[in-house]
């Protein structure tokens, strides 16, 4: 773009630059062209109305919206809301992912929108999970999605980075849900706050993209503007297929000399499966510190773990057993070839035949819109990334978080479990 790299720079330095022509450092401020933006049932009526209010007549970047929060619509009013999505969509000539394609977060890489690279605004604060894919990706409010819609660029300024390496040896039953909940219980919610989060070490390098997703999504639970997962093998060949022959992937990668606010370093040889209680995300302590802790509802799916190992994980601990008659298991997929795929490889019947209930492939109970809000004192366990209160679509009720094998296994037993016993 006309300019040289002085000096080595953070992931998060090299890839606004790259956006802005102007060689970055963190602290500055640019304006940046953005690739890729989108919006969700839940954000995309406001994108939709400061659009016209603009007069916008062409969507000045790659744009799409998503059905998920509420697929398929629960009332009325959300019934409206789609059919303005779809009128917009039909208008403007851009992409729309209708009820039963799945989650924002997995349909959108699905679709090979997203590279290693690129600079993505969301209106939805999990858009950090693209990090996984080494783009620069974050969640922003409707109007400045808008914007940015309209002038195809918007201003950043570049976020100071931490770098986080995962050392030793993961131990059988326990997953990337543990690892990040274990680190955002060390960190706490403001631990990143306005932070870029770049994660190395050889936990990290053997992860699949599966496990490498769950850890990006739930970054802006410790504060981080953006994070960042290598770019390797693993990377390359699960994007390989969503792109096509024309898309050229970049070979883009933090310096080794690059300047990091903070390291710090987790050896996860001895981690235990870990829960999130009520009602704080980085309320995170080991299953085994609980006393039985009834359970009333678990849930696996969600943008952070409704993937295939997420689901293979929960089969192992699900198959040829029942769940707890006092325990309802909702099981929604990330997207509609995630189902296929889980249905494909025989996990659908593992699950049905366990007392399980399929939704539709989108968001299910996570947001509280529909599908599973829990009763008054009701305790959910649940492969969300959020627990805050109401955060289910009831205040009343306590949420708490782990892998999809704990869930799993409280699902069977009745009350939070350590689901080592069945690997």
């Amino acid at each position: 773009m006309g300019f040289e790299i002085m000096s080595a720079q953070t992931m998060a330095e090299k890839i606004l630059s790259n956006h802005s022509g102007k060689n970055l450092r963190a602290g500055d401020f640019a304006v940046c062209k953005v690739d890729f933006t989108f919006g969700q049932d839940g954000t995309s009526s406001i994108i939709i109305d400061r659009i016209k209010e603009m007069r916008v007549n062409k969507l000045k970047t790659d744009f799409c919206m998503v059905i998920d929060h509420s697929a398929p619509s629960p009332s009325e009013g959300v019934s409206r809301v789609h059919k303005k999505m779809r009128n917009f969509s039909q208008s403007f000539g851009s992409d729309l992912f209708d009820i039963g394609c799945g989650v924002c977060h997995q349909i959108i890489p699905e679709s090979g929108k997203i590279l290693p690279g690129d600079l993505v605004l969301g209106a939805d604060s999990h858009t950090c999970t693209y990090g996984a894919l080494g783009a620069f990706s974050t969640g922003v409010g409707s109007t400045d999605l808008a914007i940015t819609l309209a002038t195809g660029k918007n201003w950043f300024k570049v976020p100071a980075t931490i770098k986080i390496i995962v050392k030793g040896k993961l131990p059988k039953g326990i997953f990337a849900k543990d690892i990040i909940l274990h680190i955002i219980g060390s960190l706490k919610s403001d631990g990143a706050t306005y932070k870029a989060v770049e994660f190395s070490g050889p936990v990290i390098d053997n992860m699949r993209m599966d496990g490498r997703f769950t850890i990006a999504n739930m970054l802006v639970e410790m504060g981080a503007k953006a994070g960042f997962l290598p770019i390797d093998k693993h990377t390359l060949a699960w994007l390989k297929p969503k792109i096509g022959k024309n898309k050229r992937i970049k070979d883009i990668s933090p310096d080794k000399s690059a300047i990091y606010e903070r390291v710090y370093e987790f050896d996860v040889s001895k981690l235990t499966p870990q829960v999130s209680l009520p009602h704080s995300v980085d309320n995170a302590q080991p299953v085994s510190s609980l006393k039985k802790v009834k359970i009333n509802e678990a849930f696996l799916g969600t943008c952070t773990n409704a993937r295939i190992d997420d689901f293979v994980a929960a089969a192992k601990v699900l198959k040829k057993r029942k769940v707890s008659p006092d325990v309802k298991l909702i099981i929604a997929p990330s997207s509609r070839s995630i189902y296929l795929e889980a249905l494909k490889l025989g996990l659908v019947e593992i699950f049905v035949k366990a007392g399980a209930v399929i939704v539709a492939p989108g968001c299910g109970p996570c947001v509280g819109t529909h599908n599973g809000v829990p009763a008054d004192g009701e305790a959910v366990i649940s492969t969300a990334n959020r627990n805050f209160k109401g955060r289910m679509g009831n205040p009343s009720a306590f949420i708490y978080l782990a892998s999809p094998a704990t869930v799993a296994a409280s699902a069977l037993k009745g009350y939070i479990s350590d689901p080592r016993t069945y690997f």
